[in-house]
């Protein structure tokens, strides 16, 4: 029983740092609509702040926590200060400009925190007064955590008065159910949004400034983090504080005990519980589905048009250049250009499911991997040659594509993009753990072309051929009859389905031949 207690209590310390930085991420999404992917680097500025200040004022417990605070509000500050500059103008950019535009931030706040701070990880003191440890049923317990659950429940409490006892709170409720009707009511929905953000931000800034106590402030904080946040916001719904709370508590437990139950399971765990609660439950534990109100005008993009003139003699040029350049250059360079034109092949696929159907996938290197891993088992185990070895890559991408994608088609949007990016996770740690069969992490050995093929040269050609030749056909697919049908679902799903087109099974062959196409690449990658 003790034991039982303690780790529910060490679960739950883990669970308060991951509600602050998540319940500030549903919050700002669920009004604004944005994926932020810099929210992890407003964690991380908290961490720096507050290490700094902690420094010079927090020789006492009061002095310590008042360096915490402040921190989070210079957090706040900055977040103001990337809302009125960047966010306000992408409001209504498709998510995945949304979500480049976000990752930008994250490489300049990195850069300028290396900069302030250096590459060091920075030890901050213990908090004056909570240094020690409490015993509980003969364990010893740090005496932080207790302090760190006390602060989530107080954020908590401190949340539903604001959004149920006051009128910003009625408002940013009012604005996640329905931002359209807020905005006929006369309410100016640009200081709406910054006030949203800002308490996001400040959220976040407190989230890492309470783990300077615990942990070192290091320059990977902020993407150690926003995995983890985005699952717990993805799990718990977005836009629901109570649904981050019990999603943080859910997964916090979970790994708490499973690292000592079964310690297999703690690399995939957390993504397996997220896809098992968006298959389940699409919209997250507490969070409700949208009724479409009428087709949102930012999804929908200019007529695809076929190359002509200039565009095309471009393209020509190109392939002249991939046919000519290996014969100036030496066997170095035609080792990069082989990867050049495997990766090319790569994007074009995640290109085709996100231009041609609108799909958002986080998890697209899956099938990258499993026709790499499909190519490589082929030879290790079965002892194939290369040429059949390469004719199972796209077989194994497909086969990941056509199974993950039956689940993943039935969602939208973020809660789509998480749930590739789940089952990617799974496929990993089935790679990485499978010692005996995959090599684990250190891979798949003795994997080499055929013996007509094995000068750099001559795979190059093999790899350019192929790998033209299959985006080749992904673009013949996007101007066929199956392409302008695709795109009709990407550009109103509601009028495809209303004429008689069924949305989901056209998403999942797209799905499939863009998991094909990657799986081709990953195996001549594997090569």
């Amino acid at each position: 029983m003790s034991f039982i207690v303690v780790q529910a209590i060490a679960g739950l310390a883990s669970a308060a740092s991951l509600f602050l930085i998540a319940v500030g991420l549903s919050i700002v999404f669920g009004v604004t609509r944005v994926v932020n992917f810099a929210h992890g680097s407003l964690y991380m500025l908290g961490a720096y702040v507050a290490y700094s200040l902690s420094t010079v004022i927090g020789h006492s417990f009061l002095g310590y926590l008042a360096a915490m605070l402040a921190a989070a509000i210079i957090v706040g500050s900055f977040g103001a200060l990337m809302e009125t500059s960047l966010l306000r103008r992408i409001y209504r950019a498709p998510e995945l400009f949304q979500l480049l535009a976000t990752f930008g931030v994250v490489l300049v706040v990195q850069d300028f925190t290396s900069i302030l701070w250096g590459p060091d990880d920075r030890f901050a003191s213990r908090m004056p007064g909570l240094d020690g440890s409490v015993t509980l049923m003969g364990h010893a317990l740090p005496a932080y955590d207790f302090f760190m659950i006390a602060i989530a429940f107080l954020v908590l409490g401190g949340l539903w008065l604001l959004f149920h006892r006051t009128r910003f709170g009625v408002l940013v409720r009012a604005a996640t159910e329905d931002r359209e009707m807020v905005a006929a009511l006369g309410i100016d929905q640009r200081w709406l949004f910054t006030g949203t953000f800002i308490l996001g931000a400040m959220l976040a800034g407190l989230g890492g400034a309470l783990q300077i106590p615990r942990q070192a402030a290091s320059l990977a904080m902020d993407l150690n983090i926003i995995v983890d946040a985005f699952v717990v916001v993805v799990i718990g719904g977005m836009g629901s504080i109570m649904g981050a709370f019990v999603a943080a508590v859910l997964v916090s437990e979970l790994l708490a005990f499973g690292v000592v139950i079964l310690p297999e399971i703690t690399l995939v765990l957390v993504f397996l519980v997220m896809a098992v609660t968006l298959i389940l439950k699409p919209s997250g534990l507490f969070g409700r589905p949208e009724f479409t109100k009428g087709e949102d005008r930012r999804n929908f993009d200019p007529p695809i048009r076929a190359e002509r003139g200039l565009v095309r003699a471009f393209w020509l040029g190109v392939l002249a250049l991939g046919l000519l350049s290996p014969l100036l250059v030496g066997e170095f360079t035609i080792v990069v250009l082989t990867e050049i034109a495997i990766l090319a092949l790569f994007a074009a696929s995640l290109h085709f499911l996100i231009w041609g159907g609108g799909l958002i996938s986080f998890g697209h290197a899956a099938y990258f991997g499993l026709g790499a891993y499909g190519s490589g088992l082929a030879v290790f185990h079965l002892s194939l040659g290369m040429e059949p070895a390469l004719l199972l890559a796209p077989v194994a991408g497909a086969g990941g594509a056509l199974l993950f994608g039956w689940f993943c088609v039935r969602l939208s949007g973020i809660y789509m993009a998480m749930l590739t990016l789940a089952f990617a996770q799974i496929a990993w740690s089935a790679a990485f753990q499978w010692i005996s069969f995959t090599g684990g992490d250190n891979g798949i050995l003795g994997v080499w072309p055929s013996e007509w093929a094995s000068e750099p040269i001559v795979f190059y050609y093999l790899s350019f051929g192929v790998c033209a030749g299959v985006i080749w056909g992904l673009r013949h697919a996007v101007f066929s009859p199956f392409g302008y049908t695709l795109r009709a679902t990407r550009d109103s799903a509601l009028r495809s389905a209303a004429i008689g087109v069924d949305v989901t099974r056209h998403r999942w062959l797209a799905f499939t031949l863009a998991g094909a196409a990657a799986g081709m690449a990953g195996g001549f990658f594997a090569f």
